[in-house]
């Protein structure tokens, strides 16, 4: 299980250190894709294979549902760590969560997300709203 966050860098080559923690969970080969809030997504090949099994059930015939699926095959990147605990960011994915120097990596729960560190100050200033709507959630579920 992925929890915590840590502010790192990407340096001038696309290349970010992996935190210890998150290291031994992740595996050398993962999948790194975009993200829901314009964030990435880091997936260990395992919980890849179960998201894309969740995926499989979409309806192909529903728009949505296709889209859905685009979404996340499209820009995924098999990834592996180097010897120092990097993962290389392919330029794609970069660009598309507006990551630059400054970065977070934040554990949740089955995967590991990769934030743009002033997006994720907005997002986190924020979170209050989602938090009440999250909670609701939570008491239909019976939690």
């Amino acid at each position: 299980m992925f929890m915590g966050e840590y502010l790192h860098t990407i340096d001038n080559k696309g290349r970010l250190i992996v935190p210890v923690k998150f290291r031994e969970s992740l595996g050398d080969h993962f999948i790194a894709t975009k993200g829901l809030d314009n964030c990435l997504f880091i997936f260990p090949l395992k919980e890849w294979k179960s998201f894309e099994e969740k995926l499989k059930q979409l309806p192909i015939s529903r728009p949505n549902a296709r889209s859905f699926v685009r979404f996340f095959f499209s820009g995924a990147a098999e990834c592996e760590l180097d010897k120092q605990g990097r993962i290389l960011l392919p330029a794609n994915l970069r660009e598309y969560a507006s990551l630059d120097k400054d970065v977070i990596l934040a554990g949740v729960m089955n995967r590991i997300e990769i934030w743009d560190n002033s997006r994720w100050k907005d997002y986190s200033s924020n979170a209050e709203d989602h938090y009440a709507e999250a909670a609701e959630s939570l008491v239909d579920l019976g939690i």
